[in-house]
């Protein structure tokens, strides 16, 4: 899955470890989301979103190899 987290984040000047205390992760976790290496809830997906006043779709997006079985 892709993601424009990084830069929303440099958009609000807001650090992987504030990220991480506002939607309840550790900041382990914001970076492997980052790096497309953690598959997240749609929970944390919706909290995340909140942080930035986005909708999901506008910070993660699906790629073809996410679809394959």
């Amino acid at each position: 899955m892709k993601n424009n987290l990084k830069v929303e984040r440099a958009k609000k000047n807001i650090t992987q470890a504030q990220l991480a205390d506002m939607v309840g992760v550790s900041r382990q976790t914001v970076n492997a989301i980052e790096l497309g290496k953690y598959n997240l809830s749609t929970i944390l997906a919706l909290k995340i979103s909140r942080v930035f006043g986005i909708s999901v779709n506008e910070i993660f997006e699906l790629e073809d190899s996410d679809l394959e079985p």
